[in-house]
């Protein structure tokens, strides 16, 4: 079924069209939910929650853009929303993982398993978590990211700093990188794939 035939069977509220949007778009929505989550189980219920949104706003989308852009804005904003609302989001780690800071997004070679990275990136706390989240891979600016956690721009800035050295050390301690004397160089070899 082409998108233009579920758009116009879920704005008539068609069961059959509902589920298949659904079904076309909630594996790679529950990705998204799944790094805002800290486990499965919470990552099905936002994004359960998500497309409740999606359903009765599908009227708002204008076919400007594609609908899976659409729906990923809209699970990305219900995961921070009940984040927020369940105040999970102030959760924090010391400064003292912020003091070197070597990894980049650009350093993360394409034969690294996404996985392994998303299973790191969620042991994060929650607040740094999200900034990642949100700034590295979501392509939110810190001005956007502040608007929408109501926090301020330097905080998000400051999150996503320390999100970065946090995650540096998971990256080590898992032996996905290591750190040789003054260079910081990831281990990724076919073995480990």
């Amino acid at each position: 079924m082409t998108e233009e035939l579920l758009l116009a069977g879920c704005l008539k509220n068609n069961a059959a069209s509902q589920e298949a949007l659904y079904n076309r778009f909630s594996p790679k929505m529950l990705g998204v939910c799944y790094r805002f989550a800290k486990n499965r189980e919470d990552a099905e219920d936002m994004l359960q929650e998500g497309f409740i949104k999606v359903f009765t706003q599908i009227h708002q989308y204008r076919s400007e853009g594609a609908l899976e852009g659409w729906i990923r804005r809209i699970i990305v904003h219900t995961c921070i929303n009940i984040l927020k609302k369940n105040k999970k989001f102030t959760d924090s780690v010391d400064l003292i993982h912020a003091n070197s800071i070597h990894i980049t997004e650009a350093m993360i070679p394409a034969i690294m398993q996404a996985k392994q990275v998303v299973e790191c990136i969620r042991l994060l706390p929650i607040g740094y978590r999200t900034v990642l989240n949100l700034y590295a891979i979501e392509g939110f600016s810190h001005k956007e990211i502040a608007e929408i956690l109501d926090i301020e721009e330097s905080t998000s800035r400051s999150q996503y700093t320390r999100a970065k050295a946090v995650l540096e050390d998971i990256l080590i301690k898992k032996k996905i990188l290591f750190k040789p004397k003054d260079k910081t160089v990831f281990i990724a070899t076919a073995q480990r794939l």
